[in-house]
């Protein structure tokens, strides 16, 4: 007869195995299932330094398939001038626009990032940039809110 053993990794991983198979089960009880609202609210990004720029971009807005991102921070340029920081694809093939929505007391910036124009239908490699714009404002920024739109 032939004697297998069992170490504690295949343990773990039949545990594993298990806690997830139990996991993805359905409701038996045929009760409505509750659904989950995602809200628009805006976020709050960071005031940091201009030194902690990314690989610089250039708003474009011809990108195909664009979606909306946040952006994890922003630095003051000029009066009227900031910088966001974001992630995106491989400046090779994807590309981003931003637009600035100012009252008195925010700046709401929109980041959304697409394929470049040129890139469509080219293979890409997807590896994530961390990548910063320069936005303008209409006004000095003063002591406005810097929001995020995401």
């Amino acid at each position: 007869m032939y004697r297998m053993s069992v170490g504690p990794a295949a343990v773990a991983v039949a545990l594993f195995v298990g806690l997830a198979v139990t996991g993805c089960g359905g409701s038996d009880n045929g009760d409505a299932q509750d659904k989950t609202t995602i809200s628009a609210a805006k976020t709050t990004p960071t005031e940091g330094k201009p030194a902690d720029a990314g690989r610089i971009f250039v708003a474009d807005p011809t990108i195909v398939g664009g979606h909306p991102i946040s952006f994890t921070s922003w630095s003051r340029v000029a009066d009227d001038r900031i910088a966001v920081n974001f992630e995106t694809g491989s400046p090779e093939c994807y590309g981003m626009d931003a637009t600035a929505t100012e009252t008195n007391s925010t700046v709401t910036i929109e980041l959304r990032t697409g394929t470049r124009a040129d890139a469509v239908g080219r293979m890409c490699t997807m590896i994530a940039v961390f990548g910063t714009v320069e936005v303008p404002l209409k006004a000095p920024l003063g002591n406005r809110q810097v929001l995020s739109a995401v």
